[in-house]
């Protein structure tokens, strides 16, 4: 009986989807601190609320005080910044992050500081 039970969970294991993404997240200061960056950006964490925690650890330690998540994404995120504006995106590519991230951004003078994907 134990046997076949065994033989069970294992097939509903192989059946059942396991989230196959990791969760990334962006947390940003709009002011500049003590060392750059002025972010924090992490991926491959197991949850939403590890990301966010991580990337505001990670923000807070360049000697940010002011850090906010600006973005969580579970495929690719993106930073674009200039000295007066920011903008966060995230998508299934790099490079659809870092369209939305210069688009929410709005300025001309804006640059991708940092871009990932899991």
């Amino acid at each position: 009986m134990i046997r076949k039970m065994q033989l069970f969970s294992l097939a509903i294991s192989l059946v059942l989807p396991i989230s196959a993404f990791a969760v990334g997240a962006i947390a940003v200061d709009d002011e500049e601190g003590l060392t750059e960056p002025g972010y924090g950006l992490v991926t491959g964490r197991d949850t939403k609320e590890e990301a966010k925690r991580d990337a505001m650890r990670l923000c807070s330690k360049s000697g940010n005080d002011g850090c906010e998540i600006v973005a969580w994404f579970e495929n690719c995120g993106a930073y674009a910044s200039s000295k007066k504006f920011y903008g966060a995106g995230w998508g299934k590519t790099k490079d659809a992050a870092e369209t939305m991230a210069m688009e929410k951004c709005g300025n001309d003078n804006c640059e991708i500081a940092v871009s990932e994907c899991e």
